[in-house]
């Protein structure tokens, strides 16, 4: 859930819900040590989300959260979504991946480039983060697919056909006519799948992600989102969806957004419901999770929440806002908001009785897999 306007720096359900998991306040220690070697993935997150005045560049702060969160790997967005000309577009994720990739040379006992599924083991073993470049609108090529070729080539390894509203490719989840692909979309999705790259459905439409399924021949994703079935939602996926991508060997990643709790700042048991709803319906080998957030924590100051007031009313005011983007509804758990927070997610799933083998796919082995299968020998 990015937009024309940046969000790194605030990236930073139902009471029943709430009340049925029951979730401990603090779990046990045991529990976070059986976790200490675990390989964790973001599925949509990144560095970031300090107020410290380093609006250009990594502050020290936020690079010490990365070194203190454990984290494996960060899919993190580059570039732009909505409204914008395909090349100015392609462009911002040109100019946005050439910032990384410096942030990475400046911070090479932190930060680690992603090109391969053995990159990030790489990284783990070195105590490192991988940076993995992904798209969440297809727009900078819908135009000119050998911009997708380029992209690739400097490091793009995750693809959103379309954002929340519809372009050239195909309808995203916002629009009402939920049109599907158009042949160009088709021939895109083609063109991702050959050139080693994971195909993204998160923000699609579901005719739009039904025909991408059905064409997909490795296997695709939905990096962050939610289950319908909790929460009826455009950016929810329904049950048929989830089993859908699981039936092609992907994953579907659970987001830390207000959407999983009609409007309201999100919880972790929230985060754990849909959690469990996505394991009983998919399986645990198609489940992830997507916070859709930033490393550092957030603090709720004034300034934070004017600004975040702010945001929110521009994005509807584009246009590209969902239902449930609320000006209260912060983008990040009050209890899940430590750079380590993939470890305190992983207790609460041990405390409510899950294995550890199955904590850990959810945490990044599923990922790991979905990526080495979708990006191939790229």
């Amino acid at each position: 859930m990015t937009s024309g306007l940046s969000r790194r720096r605030f990236l930073g359900s139902s009471a029943l819900a709430a009340a049925s998991l029951a979730l401990p306040r603090f779990a046990s220690a045991a529990s976070r040590d059986s976790l200490a070697g675990a390989l964790l993935i973001d599925g949509l997150g990144g560095p970031g989300g300090r107020d410290d005045g380093e609006e250009d560049h990594l502050s020290p702060a936020e690079i010490a959260d990365v070194a203190a969160s454990g984290m494996a790997a960060l899919h993190l967005t580059v570039g732009t979504v909505g409204t914008m000309a395909p090349l100015e577009a392609f462009e911002a994720i040109v100019r946005d991946i050439v910032s990384w990739e410096e942030e990475i040379a400046a911070h090479p006992e932190v930060l680690a480039p992603v090109r391969r599924a053995a990159d990030i083991v790489e990284a783990h073993r070195a105590g490192r983060t991988g940076l993995v470049y992904g798209l969440q609108d297809g727009v900078a090529f819908e135009d000119d697919l050998e911009r997708l070729d380029t992209l690739a080539h400097l490091g793009l390894r995750v693809v959103q056909p379309t954002y929340n509203r519809r372009n050239l490719l195909g309808d995203g989840c916002m629009e009402p006519a939920d049109a599907g692909l158009s042949r160009s979309g088709e021939e895109a999705v083609a063109r991702i799948q050959s050139l080693g790259l994971l195909l993204d459905l998160s923000h699609c439409g579901r005719r739009t992600a039904a025909d991408a399924i059905r064409l997909a021949t490795r296997p695709p994703a939905f990096t962050h989102t939610g289950c319908h079935a909790l929460v009826e939602h455009p950016r929810h996926r329904t049950d048929e969806e989830l089993r859908a991508v699981a039936d092609k060997g992907g994953v579907s990643g659970i987001f830390v957004m207000p959407y999983l709790s009609e409007g309201r700042q999100p919880t972790a048991a929230d985060v754990v419901a849909h959690i469990e709803h996505a394991v009983d319906v998919a399986g645990e080998d198609h489940v992830s999770v997507g916070t859709d957030g930033t490393v550092s924590p957030v603090e709720l100051t004034d300034a934070y929440r004017n600004e975040f007031r702010e945001m929110t009313r521009s994005r509807q005011e584009l246009g590209i806002a969902a239902p449930y983007e609320t000006e209260e509804g912060y983008l990040f758990a009050a209890d899940l908001n430590t750079p380590d927070r993939f470890l305190t997610l992983g207790e609460h799933l041990l405390e409510r009785g899950h294995t550890q083998t199955r904590v850990e796919k959810i945490l990044g082995g599923n990922l790991l897999r979905v990526f080495g299968e979708a990006w191939g020998s790229a």
